[in-house]
């Protein structure tokens, strides 16, 4: 502990999800800032709880910071969340129905995608493949707010056909190639970029929200709310777990999160 940490004391167990301007977690020990350090969840495993931070921030942020949902206004609206069975989409399902009050579509293709998507508490499951057809075969039009997950160009016409006109869309993938704005605007959409590392690569004003939004995830974690979204564990920090755990997440077909075991 630095000599003017005030958050935390020598012992404490905490989770995060680190910051990439500093060395990064295929690491041992790394040097963290106490604003963005929450405490892990008492009733979870150090892997249980390790694969919460980055995922958790990210859905949190994205759904209360820049869609900023408001939980009495917007609720029973709906959201479709693109890439619900990955590791952001399987714990924004938990939040946006449980602590939000949305009504969630969730896109997956397979039965196993499908079933764990349910599991999180989606309402519906709609297939990607065939996304505006899916949609509106599960009884929408048009649906309140979308989160992309996956590839903001891929699914940026049906996203604009299928978001309701002065309903907001918001992106954590980001585009090599310029995002078509305009086509928003007849429905006067907005769009907003989620970057879960933008509080501490900047250290912005109220970087230390992320240290109060791990607390209340914890505690929702703690009161069994939440639920960890760790679906394999592999045993041993070794270049070829590393390896590895890399290779599952390029297939595009992983569910959940991945965690390796020290």
């Amino acid at each position: 502990m630095g000599e003017k940490v005030t958050l935390f004391e020598v012992g404490d167990l905490v989770y995060y999800a680190g910051d990439i301007t500093k060395q990064g977690s295929n690491a041992e020990y790394q040097i963290i800032d106490e604003r963005i350090v929450g405490r892990k969840p008492k009733s979870l495993s150090i892997e249980e709880a390790a694969v919460i931070p980055l995922t958790a921030l990210t859905a949190w942020e994205i759904l209360f910071d820049r869609i900023r949902i408001n939980t009495e206004k917007d609720k029973g609206k709906s959201i479709l969340i693109i890439g619900g069975a990955g590791g952001v989409g399987s714990i924004a399902i938990q939040l946006a129905k449980k602590m939000a009050g949305l009504t969630v579509i969730a896109t997956a293709s397979r039965p196993e995608t499908t079933d764990w998507c349910k599991k999180q508490g989606a309402d519906f499951v709609v297939d990607h493949k065939n996304l505006i057809a899916s949609v509106k075969e599960a009884g929408f039009e048009t649906v309140d707010f979308i989160l992309d997950f996956v590839d903001t160009n891929a699914y940026w016409d049906s996203m604009t056909e299928l978001i309701k006109p002065q309903g907001h869309i918001a992106s954590i993938t980001g585009s090599s190639e310029p995002v078509a704005l305009n086509k928003l605007k007849s429905k006067s959409v907005s769009f907003s970029w989620e970057l879960m590392y933008t509080r501490s690569m900047f250290q912005t004003d109220d970087m230390i929200e992320q240290h109060h939004i791990l607390n209340k995830v914890a505690d929702l974690l703690d009161e069994g709310i939440l639920k960890t979204t760790l679906n394999q564990t592999l045993n041993g920090l070794t270049a070829d777990n590393l390896k590895k755990a890399h290779q599952l997440l390029e297939s595009g077909r992983t569910i959940g999160k991945i965690a390796i075991k020290f």
